[in-house]
């Protein structure tokens, strides 16, 4: 990862109905896979939609160092929400092409980098629910970005298209901060660099992936995860006492580590 950071996130504060989702969040990304865990409600698709600049924060503050989304800068920010509307009746290359028009990118490149190649011609709507789910890696890697957001891309898949959507994330991290949001912690434990942990919408633990797991004498991320969190991924965050919480669909979640059930 380099040391000088992509994106800077200072004293980030969001509310919803005066409920607290993040509070005076502050961290840095640089080049390279920056995971965001912790357990649902915690406020993590808040955290990437302020960082994305899909969302706005209540207090606080974000620099990218090209320049992001609302600083007329050189790099655009690409981002992945849970939930990406393609229309189904065109086909993966349409729908790139579409978005690439936009950046001045390669829609034939970015199928290929995600290993879309030879669905380049099937219709969106014929795709699987894993193949949908890399094209909205490759739809948010158009262009070149500085910085790159994804929230859940390995959500509701097989362990197999798990492992091939984590992948192109991490093949985007060689030359941008791909910060991405995921309950796997097997998948996080084998291709983040750096690790941020959230708790009850506030950063519990942050850093390169290799201190923190020194730091809490943890042999991987599951085991630091525990640590950090207290060992929970019931889906009680910030939302206890039944309020929005994190307000962006993590409720249904569960944290996947190889050999254990937290819920």
């Amino acid at each position: 990862m380099s040391d000088e950071p992509s994106a800077t996130v200072t004293g980030i504060t969001r509310t919803y109905g005066g409920v607290p989702v993040l509070t005076d969040v502050s961290l840095s990304v640089g080049t390279g896979v920056t995971a965001v865990i912790g357990p649902n409600g915690s406020g993590k698709s808040t955290l990437l939609g302020v960082l994305a600049g899909a969302v706005d924060p209540t207090a606080g503050s974000v620099r990218y160092r090209h320049g992001g989304p609302r600083e007329g800068g050189d790099k655009r920010v690409g981002y992945l929400p849970q939930r990406v509307p393609f229309r189904d009746d065109l086909t993966a290359r349409e729908t790139l092409g579409f978005y690439a028009a936009l950046v001045d990118g390669d829609a034939d490149a970015a199928l290929a980098a995600v290993g879309l190649a030879d669905a380049a011609d099937k219709r969106v709507g014929a795709l699987s629910g894993g193949m949908r789910r890399l094209l909205g890696i490759a739809q948010a890697t158009l262009g070149d970005p500085a910085v790159v957001v994804l929230d859940e891309p390995t959500s509701g898949l097989d362990p197999e298209m798990r492992e091939r959507a984590f992948r192109a994330a991490a093949r985007a991290g060689d030359d941008a901060a791909v910060v991405v949001s995921s309950h796997d912690l097997d998948l996080v434990d084998a291709h983040a660099d750096a690790v941020v942990v959230l708790r009850r919408g506030e950063v519990a633990a942050a850093g390169p992936r290799e201190r923190l797991l020194a730091e809490h004498d943890a042999a991987d991320v599951g085991e630091l995860y525990r640590a950090v969190a207290g060992g929970s991924a019931d889906g009680r965050g910030v939302d206890d006492e039944g309020s929005e919480g994190d307000a962006s669909g993590e409720g249904s979640e569960t944290v996947h580590v190889a050999g254990v059930s937290d819920r």
